[in-house]
């Protein structure tokens, strides 16, 4: 699930792909959805899927973060962001830290579990992580009913680098449970040379009723 090239060969360049500022909103949005969940307001949050740290810079406001991350690279990234916060390299399907949490939070990085084998997996994660009476909230970028093909770009520039994306976010196959994004970056180095890659991420895509499906474990989750 390192596969993709954002978080492994050239995971160095994501804060110039998502910066951190771009994220103060989202990540008010998140920590209201979390206090509102939970029976008291969490004091500990564990966040599956931490990538870059850029939520984690704005909630570890409110929550002691710990940020789990199957990729080193990010982790390092995140890091350098968020230096106050443990992080652990783990897979959210398979990953135990060990302790319980007032909270889990879990953003897109949910996307890649491309079965519901994956997505019962990451869902039990979470579980046993959760402390009685807490929340955990999953955040996809889509879900069957809402799917719509898509298209962005973006980037920014730093310390003599830049770098600019298009996405093309689409669905091969209508009666899978996947979608494909696929990334073309044009990266500029300090030196002023200039390349280009192609970045395939194959996401899963789910249902509502899959969800609820998942998520109803007995004696777990609110869905």
């Amino acid at each position: 699930m390192v596969g993709p090239l954002m978080y492994s060969e050239i995971a160095k360049w994501w804060p110039l792909l998502s910066s951190p500022e771009e994220y103060e909103e989202e990540a008010g949005f998140f920590t209201g959805k979390l206090l509102d969940a939970s029976d008291e307001p969490p004091k500990t949050v564990l966040e599956l899927g931490s990538g870059g740290g850029n939520n984690a810079s704005y909630m570890k406001k409110d929550f002691e973060m710990t940020l789990v991350d199957l990729s080193p690279q990010m982790l390092e990234v995140s890091k350098r962001l968020n230096p106050d916060c443990e992080h652990v390299v783990g897979d959210m399907r398979t990953v135990r830290v060990g302790r319980e949490f007032d909270a889990v939070f879990v953003h897109d990085a949910i996307d890649y579990m491309t079965s519901t084998a994956d997505l019962a997996a990451a869902v039990e994660t979470a579980f046993v992580h959760t402390r009685p009476g807490g929340a955990a909230i999953f955040c996809p970028d889509h879900i069957r009913e809402n799917f719509k093909p898509s298209t962005e770009h973006g980037g920014s520039d730093a310390d003599d680098r830049g770098l600019r994306y298009l996405q093309w976010t689409w669905d091969p196959d209508p009666h899978d449970s996947r979608y494909t994004t696929d990334y073309a970056y044009l990266m500029r180095d300090p030196d002023g040379s200039v390349r280009s890659l192609h970045d395939r991420h194959e996401c899963g895509l789910f249902g509502a009723e899959e969800w609820s499906r998942s998520l109803r474990t007995p004696d777990t989750f609110r869905s």
